[in-house]
């Protein structure tokens, strides 16, 4: 099964992504890792995207198709793939269906995890971690057992991400909207679009993507 998995940030796809893999063997496919990957490994496509970066420059989407293709060269056919923050465009969404035409598969379902602003910047705005060990809490949802203690570690020092702010965040979902705009018809069209509620609980999330992957 190849999936995309849309929200915006903060609707947990990350968490969702990472269940995935683990409780189904499949492969998660970020671009910006892979672009991060192939710059500290040296490979002629990272060397190209490292001086294209360091140009301050925009990598083309033709050097994220190669990047994708070499990742399924490696994989499977029975390796499931998770598409995260990709594609972005219109033309992206048709050159992955070449990729994956190439590699013999074909996009199976488009997952949106859909989220109320308001409620989502509560809940990124309320997010800290431990400065220490990472074990992460929140303002309403997940305080220390004893205030200013970590539960994990001890550590009495946290932290806050500095773009988890409103203005922030609110900006991040209008960008999310102006780039998912263009290609939720595109999936929409042929029937692939499943949309379920991103403010679930995590096991409520994951059990309806399950149903929508037939798990």
């Amino acid at each position: 099964m190849n999936i995309i998995l849309l929200g915006p940030p903060g609707a947990g796809k990350g968490t969702q992504a990472a269940r995935l893999v683990e409780r189904h063997g499949m492969r998660q496919l970020s671009t910006g890792d892979m672009l991060r990957a192939a710059v500290k490994a040296e490979t002629p496509t990272g060397l190209k995207v490292k001086a294209i970066m360091e140009a301050g420059e925009l990598v083309s989407d033709e050097i994220v198709s190669t990047l994708i293709s070499e990742e399924l060269v490696a994989l499977p056919q029975t390796v499931g793939l998770i598409f995260d923050g990709y594609p972005r465009t219109a033309a992206q969404a048709q050159q992955l269906d070449d990729i994956l035409a190439r590699h013999h598969r074909k996009l199976d379902r488009v997952v949106e995890l859909e989220v109320d602003e308001d409620a989502l910047v509560e809940r990124i705005t309320g997010r800290f971690s431990c400065a220490n060990c990472g074990a992460p809490y929140h303002d309403r949802y997940k305080l220390p057992k004893v205030a200013g203690t970590c539960d994990v570690c001890g550590s009495h020092d946290f932290k806050r991400r500095p773009d988890d702010n409103e203005a922030t965040v609110r900006t991040r979902m209008a960008e999310y909207r102006a780039k998912t705009a263009p290609i939720l018809p595109y999936y929409q069209e042929r029937g692939l679009v499943r949309k379920i509620d991103g403010m679930a609980p995590v096991e409520d999330v994951a059990a309806s993507i399950d149903e929508i992957l037939g798990q």
